[in-house]
């Protein structure tokens, strides 16, 4: 992994320098003088976001590119070793529904990280920020992201190798183009797995509300936690409402607690999120509750591969025994985290502090790359070139 960063580690960021190409018109290596040209100084105008990360600028480079620059705000071990998990993941991965790599730099105090531009922004952003009110995500859109993001976790858990887990599946990191084709992004806290591991031990990273069980507890992270956080975000696009909420007494209630006795009644249409005014596909709502319900399962062993809830979600057949099984008995099973846990989750509060002191409150301190953006600062980066 440190080779892909010595290469550049003691580059003068304020003289340019000739561009380095690697691979197959994939990435590249970014002068510090490149990016700042790009982002107009970092302008506050071109900020997208920000987070305990850093901030996220729009820019366009000299060639016309429109880029998305992620800019580290302290260089700890931590951050080193995240910045270079995520550049390393990224120089990976291909695949129309990851969010890919531009390039990177990586001189003396600086660290930035660069991708192509979203101009949806995030799942999140549609679902409980800004623009949820504009109800842009219809029902067969949200059916788009979510066979879309399942095959972007199918090619990270089966298709490359060594295989890698995510880890931080959320709204936040699902990121939507012009087309609303989702990308999974955010790879800081991805683990790679060498051949014939099933699992590993590890600190625990993520989002509460997105955690499988076994992990939030135990730290016991496999290919499977993923399919958990999946489940989790396709409830998400189904009701519209947060994995965690938090009710007028102040109790925290996570998604499938909502939703468990209302599945114990078959109670399908009082699911879907009311913002789609009824205007949804029978068949599909109750094939993609299926599909969370086998994803959130709290054992591990019983919940379906990435393989198959694509599969499932085609409305294809499995093959999987189990699966087959837990697929006919619906059932949803909540999880309750522990008050350990949730006395340590600050994001549910935060969010809740924000929406009643704001009607544009700044989510994206919580959410990260392309969280829902403060409504003032989120302005049309187009406007600054004219562009149409």
């Amino acid at each position: 992994m440190g080779s892909s960063l010595s290469c550049c580690g003691d580059e003068k960021v304020d003289e340019g320098q000739n561009n380095e190409m690697v691979g197959e018109n994939s990435w590249r290596i970014f002068t510090y003088k490149e990016l700042y040209t790009a982002t107009n100084g970092f302008s506050e105008n071109y900020k997208l976001g920000e987070g305990g990360f850093g901030s996220v600028y729009w820019g366009k480079t000299s060639d016309g590119l429109q880029i998305a620059v992620k800019k580290l705000k302290s260089m700890n071990s931590k951050a080193e070793m995240e910045f270079a998990v995520e550049v390393e993941v990224l120089g990976r991965v291909r695949h129309k529904n990851l969010l890919g790599l531009r390039g990177y730099c990586a001189g003396n105090e600086q660290r930035l990280i660069v991708y192509d531009y979203m101009p949806n922004l995030s799942l999140l952003s549609h679902l409980h920020g800004h623009l949820s009110r504009e109800v842009q995500l219809d029902w067969k859109k949200r059916m788009k992201i979510a066979i879309g993001s399942a095959e972007g976790l199918l090619y990270l858990h089966h298709e490359v190798t060594p295989h890698i887990i995510h880890r931080d599946i959320k709204a936040s990191n699902v990121l939507l183009d012009s087309n609303f084709e989702p990308l999974v992004a955010d790879f800081g806290f991805a683990k790679l797995i060498p051949e014939g591991v099933s699992h590993m031990t590890t600190r625990v990273k993520g989002t509460l509300g997105y955690l499988a069980p076994e992990y939030a507890m135990w730290g016991k992270v496999s290919e499977s936690c993923d399919v958990y956080s999946f489940g989790i975000l396709l409830l998400e696009l189904i009701t519209g409402r947060k994995p965690i909420e938090k009710l007028p007494n102040g109790v925290k209630r996570t998604i499938t607690e909502w939703m468990e006795p209302m599945i114990a009644k078959e109670k399908f249409k009082d699911l879907v999120d009311p913002k789609l005014k009824g205007n949804f596909d029978e068949i599909q709502l109750k094939q993609s509750i299926r599909v969370a319900a086998l994803c959130v399962q709290t054992e591990p062993d019983k919940r379906p591969t990435m393989k198959e809830v694509v599969c499932i979600l085609k409305g294809q057949e499995v093959n999987n025994v189990v699966v087959k099984a837990n697929h006919e008995n619906l059932r949803i099973q909540s999880v309750k985290y522990g008050d350990d846990l949730v006395a340590m989750d600050q994001a549910s509060d935060q969010e809740e502090d924000d929406e009643s002191s704001s009607d544009q409150g700044n989510e994206s301190s919580v959410y990260g790359v392309f969280g829902a953006m403060e409504m003032q600062k989120m302005q049309d980066p187009y406007k600054h070139f004219g562009e149409k």
